[in-house]
Protein backbone atom coordinates (compact mmCIF):
# COMPACT_ATOMS: atom_id res chain seq x y z
CA UNK A 1 0.00 0.00 0.00
CA UNK A 2 2.91 2.18 0.79
CA UNK A 3 3.74 1.70 -2.56
CA UNK A 4 1.48 2.93 -4.29
CA UNK A 5 0.63 5.91 -2.29
CA UNK A 6 4.80 6.27 -3.32
CA UNK A 7 3.96 6.17 -6.72
CA UNK A 8 0.35 8.68 -7.05
CA UNK A 9 2.03 11.11 -5.01
CA UNK A 10 5.39 11.43 -7.42
CA UNK A 11 2.85 11.05 -10.30
CA UNK A 12 0.76 14.32 -8.75
CA UNK A 13 3.83 15.88 -8.07
CA UNK A 14 4.65 15.26 -11.65
CA UNK A 15 1.22 16.45 -13.00
CA UNK A 16 2.06 19.38 -11.44
CA UNK A 17 5.24 20.62 -12.57
CA UNK A 18 4.35 21.43 -15.54
CA UNK A 19 1.32 23.66 -14.30
CA UNK A 20 3.76 25.49 -12.01
CA UNK A 21 7.16 25.32 -13.11
CA UNK A 22 6.99 24.33 -17.23
CA UNK A 23 6.52 26.92 -20.63
CA UNK A 24 2.90 27.70 -19.75
CA UNK A 25 2.56 27.84 -16.26
CA UNK A 26 1.36 30.02 -14.10
CA UNK A 27 4.25 32.03 -12.96
CA UNK A 28 4.84 32.59 -16.46
CA UNK A 29 1.26 33.90 -17.13
CA UNK A 30 1.56 36.32 -14.32
CA UNK A 31 4.70 37.47 -15.65
CA UNK A 32 3.09 38.07 -19.16
CA UNK A 33 0.23 39.42 -17.78
CA UNK A 34 2.52 42.03 -15.69
CA UNK A 35 4.30 42.95 -19.33
CA UNK A 36 0.92 43.10 -20.94
CA UNK A 37 -0.47 45.69 -18.32
CA UNK A 38 2.72 47.85 -18.62
CA UNK A 39 2.43 47.99 -22.95
CA UNK A 40 -1.04 48.81 -22.38
CA UNK A 41 0.22 52.02 -20.09
CA UNK A 42 2.56 52.35 -22.37
CA UNK A 43 0.51 52.37 -25.73
CA UNK A 44 -2.26 54.90 -24.04
CA UNK A 45 0.24 57.60 -23.42
CA UNK A 46 1.91 57.67 -27.16
CA UNK A 47 -1.58 56.98 -28.41
CA UNK A 48 -2.79 60.80 -26.62
CA UNK A 49 0.70 61.92 -27.76
CA UNK A 50 -0.21 60.96 -31.20
CA UNK A 51 -3.25 62.49 -31.31
CA UNK A 52 -2.12 65.22 -29.72
CA UNK A 53 0.35 65.92 -32.70
CA UNK A 54 -2.71 64.75 -35.06
CA UNK A 55 -4.30 67.84 -34.32
CA UNK A 56 -1.67 69.97 -34.69
CA UNK A 57 -0.82 68.83 -37.93
CA UNK A 58 -5.04 69.17 -39.00
CA UNK A 59 -4.41 73.12 -37.84
CA UNK A 60 -1.55 73.21 -39.62
CA UNK A 61 -3.49 72.30 -42.95
CA UNK A 62 -6.56 74.08 -42.75
CA UNK A 63 -6.00 77.51 -41.23
CA UNK A 64 -3.61 80.32 -41.01
CA UNK A 65 -4.05 81.12 -37.85
CA UNK A 66 -2.00 77.86 -36.47
CA UNK A 67 0.98 79.32 -38.82
CA UNK A 68 0.99 82.83 -38.03
CA UNK A 69 0.53 82.14 -34.18
CA UNK A 70 3.86 80.41 -35.01
CA UNK A 71 5.75 82.64 -36.87
CA UNK A 72 4.66 85.28 -34.19
CA UNK A 73 6.05 83.31 -30.85
CA UNK A 74 8.46 81.12 -32.04
CA UNK A 75 9.97 83.17 -34.86
CA UNK A 76 9.04 86.55 -34.31
CA UNK A 77 7.65 87.82 -37.10
CA UNK A 78 5.00 90.30 -38.01
CA UNK A 79 2.49 91.21 -40.53
CA UNK A 80 3.37 93.93 -43.55
CA UNK A 81 2.29 97.51 -41.91
CA UNK A 82 2.50 96.21 -38.50
CA UNK A 83 4.17 98.47 -35.88
CA UNK A 84 6.12 96.20 -32.96
CA UNK A 85 6.74 97.66 -29.60
CA UNK A 86 9.14 95.49 -27.30
CA UNK A 87 8.98 96.99 -23.68
CA UNK A 88 12.02 96.23 -21.93
CA UNK A 89 12.42 96.50 -17.89
CA UNK A 90 14.92 98.68 -16.84
CA UNK A 91 16.99 96.65 -14.21
CA UNK A 92 17.74 98.67 -11.12
CA UNK A 93 21.71 100.30 -11.38
CA UNK A 94 23.99 99.55 -8.41
CA UNK A 95 25.49 103.00 -7.77
CA UNK A 96 29.25 103.52 -8.48
CA UNK A 97 31.89 102.48 -5.42
CA UNK A 98 33.14 105.72 -4.01
CA UNK A 99 36.72 105.77 -2.81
Amino acid sequence: MRVLASALAVLIVLLQYPLWLGKGSWLRVWELDRRLQSQKEENAKLAERNSALEAEVRDLKQGFEAIEERARYELGMIKQDEVFFQVVRSQPTEPAPQN
